[in-house]
């Protein structure tokens, strides 16, 4: 029994001492792989970078508005400005979620598998799943898309392989932070024994990928782009996943949240690029 604690409380170094202390007072007829599962309360889905609604409609005009003479690009400048380039539309989201743990010792997050559908209703919807991966402070290649390290044996979780038909690049994670404001980053965090942790994690769309599934959107608007007009792009998502808690020898605890689905209204133009 001690040399299994050992062995957990070297699983879990990144949680300090004061985790192996509650290791050290577990009954010794315990049985350590009983761990309850954390518990995962999603908070919502907030857009924090968007083009603004000239921005979205300079690029879209030259696209759709089908002007006469070929006279779509110059009337379209002359309405929105020049068209954007690529980086001018990305689209940034935070994922909140409340994380409680009610075990007696720390458990620290591993893995975060998320995937993100846009129009899911619809014939040409985006579908993007990324797992990205948390280490602690100071190891090189984390945050890397590693479809292998968000895969879990039971059937009740969602796993990477779920996601077979996601495209490539179209999700992309930013990094994970434990407060707003705080600069994301890749570094795991870990849960405190018997405690509550706010977790924000930041995810971008891959602009080419999901500009070519919002053209839809675009060409609904054709007549109001064609009179100057700038238009509002309502998106409804879907969001789902599993987050992986490291429990050191014993393994990895996989928790399911969503789907849930809500819809973004483009442009915010509060919204400041982050």
């Amino acid at each position: 029994m001690k040399r299994l604690t050992f062995l957990l409380c070297l699983g879990l170094s990144g949680v300090g001492a004061s985790g192996c202390a509650l290791l050290a007072n577990l009954p010794t007829g315990g049985n350590l792989a009983a761990l309850t599962p954390p518990g995962i309360s999603y908070q919502g889905a907030d857009l924090v970078q968007s083009p603004s609604q000239r921005v979205l409609a300079a690029y879209y005009c030259p696209d759709v508005a089908n002007l006469p003479f070929n006279s779509s690009g110059v009337v379209c400048q002359g309405f929105f400005g020049p068209r954007p380039s690529l980086a001018d539309m990305t689209i940034a989201f935070d994922l909140k979620f409340r994380v409680s743990n009610p075990n007696n010792v720390p458990v620290p997050l591993a893995n975060i598998l998320t995937a993100a559908t846009v129009f899911p209703d619809a014939n040409s919807q985006g579908l993007g799943a990324v797992c990205t991966q948390l280490c602690p402070a100071g190891q090189p290649g984390c945050g890397v898309n590693d479809p292998n390290a968000c895969q879990a044996s039971s059937r009740d979780v969602r796993s990477m392989s779920d996601f077979a038909q996601s495209a490539a690049n179209f999700l992309i994670t930013q990094g994970l932070a434990l407060a707003a404001g705080q600069p994301p980053s890749f570094v795991a965090p870990s849960v405190s024994a018997a405690s509550d942790l706010d977790v924000i994690v930041r995810f971008s769309f891959g602009p080419q990928q999901l500009l070519g599934v919002m053209k839809q959107l675009a060409v609904q608007s054709a007549d109001q782009l064609k009179t100057g007009r700038m238009p509002t792009f309502l998106v409804p998502f879907k969001i789902e996943g599993t987050v992986f808690f490291d429990a050191g020898s014993i393994g990895r605890i996989p928790v399911g949240y969503g789907p849930v689905a809500g819809t973004w209204a483009l442009p915010t133009e509060g919204l400041i690029p982050r």
